[in-house]
């Protein structure tokens, strides 16, 4: 990509970014519409997680309703999307670096390769996180939650998908925190000797993010969320390199 570009030449560059990221996603989206069967099992199958007990009342009677006629095949292009997204991310991020590779010194750019894998990796661990340890965990206790025996619950499946995608997109972008530490500590804003001297500070960060982003509030869930926050904090103390 040429540097020696005027504003509005920059303008029409990140607007041919745009377009080829929104193209991706549409063509990638068709795909998984057509295996819609087969994704939308995989997305139901993340209410009991394999690799957990059951560490609430089994939940396997709640059933999941619509209540909307256009609802259902809604969903379905919504799921198509967001799947269609999580495929195409790796070129989605690759285009975004291809734009600010040009903003960046010569000895920062040999890194970005490595570091558009590593993020899309550590993305794709959030979501699995997500998908086979936090979310049961949440939907176990939230669908079986009770106020009066009298009181059934019927969980929407709009509710169902919202919550998941919540989740999954939560920490996927949480285990983010050592790629932009990395980066950032690349780039001198950040250092170790920064992040060690606010460690308790980042301590009560994590549980405060940790709280908001599990929507139940019992203790065990948030510290099934907090733990792992707090060791990609330690984590990314490790690999922001120390400032002279």
């Amino acid at each position: 990509m040429k540097t020696d570009l005027t504003f509005w030449e920059h303008l029409d560059e990140l607007r041919m970014v745009l377009l080829r990221c929104v193209i991706a996603v549409a063509l990638s989206a068709c795909i998984v519409f057509c295996f819609k069967d087969a994704v939308f099992s995989f997305v139901l199958s993340a209410r009991q997680s394999p690799l957990l007990p059951d560490l609430f009342t089994p939940s396997a009677h709640i059933r999941l309703i619509n209540t909307e006629l256009t609802r259902q095949f809604i969903i379905h292009m919504m799921v198509s999307a967001y799947v269609g997204i999580l495929l195409v991310a790796p070129y989605i991020i690759w285009q975004v670096y291809r734009f600010v590779l040009p903003a960046l010194r010569a000895n920062e750019r040999r890194y970005s390769t490595p570091l558009v894998c590593i993020s899309y990796l550590m993305f794709l661990l959030g979501v699995c996180f997500s998908y086979f340890i936090l979310f049961p965990l949440t939907y176990q206790f939230l669908a079986t939650y009770q106020v009066d025996v009298q009181v059934e619950n019927l969980i929407s499946l709009q509710s169902y998908i919202d919550t998941l995608c919540f989740l999954c997109l939560a920490m996927g972008i949480t285990f983010q925190m050592p790629v932009i530490s990395w980066f950032l500590g690349r780039l001198g804003i950040l250092s170790r000797q920064v992040m060690r001297r606010v460690r308790r500070h980042a301590f009560v960060v994590v549980l405060i993010v940790a709280a908001i982003i599990t929507p139940t509030t019992d203790a065990f869930t948030l510290s099934i969320v907090s733990l792992p926050m707090y060791l990609l904090y330690e984590l990314s103390i490790l690999l922001v390199p120390k400032r002279r």
